[in-house]
C-alpha cells in the first residue's frame, strides 16, 4: 500500500507533467493510424520517452518499442502497456479524411497514462520506494483489422501474428515480466472512474474469399457464377446456426463484406470478408468455428463457387488476475 508521503509526491509529480501528458493524448488524437501502421505515433511517443531519459527499445519491421527502469532493488517485473493504433470509423465528425482513422477507442489516452506513469515513477524519491523492474511497453495493432493487409505483411516474414502484443510475445518482450497491467478508456459502465472486469473473449480472426466466374449481369448472367450471392449466402448461413451457439461460450461472429464486385453489370467474380470468431474458451472458439466453416462452405456449395477461408489465431481469452483487481482496489 502506498505510504501518505509517497502518494503526495505522485500527485505533485502529476501535476507538474499535466501538460506533457495531455499533449500526448492530444498529439496521437490529431494523428490516429491503424495496426502496424503506426509509424508517426511510434517516433512521437520514443521521442518523449526519449526526454525523460529512457532508452526505448524499437521493434524490427513493426512500429513500437519498450523502455526500462530497474530500481535496481530484487524483486519482480512489471509490464505497463500502452496501445498505439487506432479503429476506423469514416463516420466519425473527426476522423481522418483520408484513411478513416480515428481514435474512437481511446488508444491515444493510453499512451497518454503510459507516459504519465513512466514520468512520475522516475522520480528519485518515488523510484526508491520500489523493488524490482517496469517494462514500458508501447505496442501496436491491438485492433484485429485490415486483415488483408496483416497477411501480406504475414507473407513477407514482418510479423508472425495479427495482434501486437502476441507478436510481442513471439519476440520476447514479455519474457521475465511477473505480470502485465493496462488500463482501456471507453464509455462508463458505472459511475466510478475506474471499472475491474474479469476478462474478455479471445478470437479467430477469418478472411473469407470466395471466388465464381466474371460474366455480363445484363447480356449473359447465366454464363456467370455470382460470388456475392456465394458470401451474402454464407453470412445469411452463419445467421441460422446462431441458436445452436451456446450461451456460457459468449460467442461472438460478425462479418463485414470488403470486396463485392468491380462494376454493377458484370457478375462479381470475387467475394471477399473478413471476421472474428469469439469466444470465453479456446476449445468453445475452434468449435463454434466449425460450424461456421461449414455454413460457409455450404452457401459456396449451392451457388458453385469456390471458396477459401484463411483462418489465423487472434487472441487467447484474458482471464484477469484476481489478486491484481483486489490490489489495484486498495491503492
Amino acid at each position: 500500500m502506498l505510504t501518505e508521503q509517497i502518494t503526495r509526491r505522485l500527485n505533485e509529480l502529476l501535476k507538474q507533467n499535466r501538460e506533457r501528458i495531455l499533449n500526448v493524448a492530444d498529439y496521437l488524437w490529431k494523428n490516429p493510424e491503424t495496426g502496424y501502421r503506426e509509424w508517426k505515433s511510434s517516433e512521437f511517443m520514443s521521442e518523449q520517452f526519449k526526454e525523460l531519459g529512457y532508452k526505448p527499445v524499437h521493434m524490427d519491421g513493426i512500429p513500437g518499442f519498450y523502455a526500462d527502469l530497474d530500481t535496481g532493488r530484487p524483486g519482480p517485473a512489471l509490464a505497463v502497456l500502452g496501445e498505439l493504433d487506432s479503429v476506423i470509423c469514416s463516420s466519425h465528425p473527426e476522423s481522418d479524411p483520408q484513411t478513416g482513422a480515428v481514435h474512437a477507442c481511446g488508444h491515444n489516452t493510453q499512451c497518454a497514462y503510459l507516459l504519465g506513469t513512466a514520468a512520475v515513477l522516475r522520480d528519485t524519491e518515488v523510484l526508491s520506494s520500489l523493488c524490482g523492474k517496469i517494462r514500458f511497453v508501447a505496442v501496436p495493432a491491438e485492433e484485429l483489422i485490415e486483415l488483408e493487409f496483416r497477411h501480406s505483411l504475414r507473407k513477407q516474414g514482418i510479423i508472425k501474428y495479427f495482434g501486437g502484443k502476441v507478436e510481442f510475445l513471439y519476440r520476447g518482450v514479455f519474457d521475465g515480466m511477473s505480470a502485465a497491467i493496462m488500463i482501456h478508456s471507453g464509455g462508463s459502465l458505472s459511475e466510478k472512474p475506474l471499472y475491474f472486469y474479469k476478462g474478455n473473449n479471445g478470437c479467430i480472426t477469418k478472411n473469407i474469399i470466395y471466388t465464381g466466374k466474371a460474366a455480363h449481369a445484363g447480356g449473359a448472367p447465366d454464363k456467370g457464377i455470382n460470388a456475392l450471392y456465394a458470401a451474402t449466402l454464407g453470412i445469411n448461413a452463419i445467421n441460422a446456426i446462431r441458436e445452436t451457439l451456446r450461451e456460457e461460450n459468449y460467442t461472438r461472429i460478425h462479418p463485414i463484406i470488403t470486396d463485392g464486385g468491380v462494376a454493377v453489370n458484370v457478375i462479381p467474380e470475387t467475394a471477399r470478408l473478413e471476421s472474428y470468431v469469439r469466444g470465453a474458451s479456446p476449445e468453445a472458439i475452434v468449435n463454434e468455428n466449425k460450424k461456421v466453416n461449414r455454413a460457409l462452405a455450404g452457401a459456396a456449395l449451392s451457388i458453385g463457387a469456390d471458396l477459401f477461408i484463411k483462418d489465423i489465431p487472434g487472441y487467447m481469452p484474458l482471464h484477469n488476475n484476481p489478486d491484481l483487481i483486489e490490489l489495484s482496489k486498495i491503492t
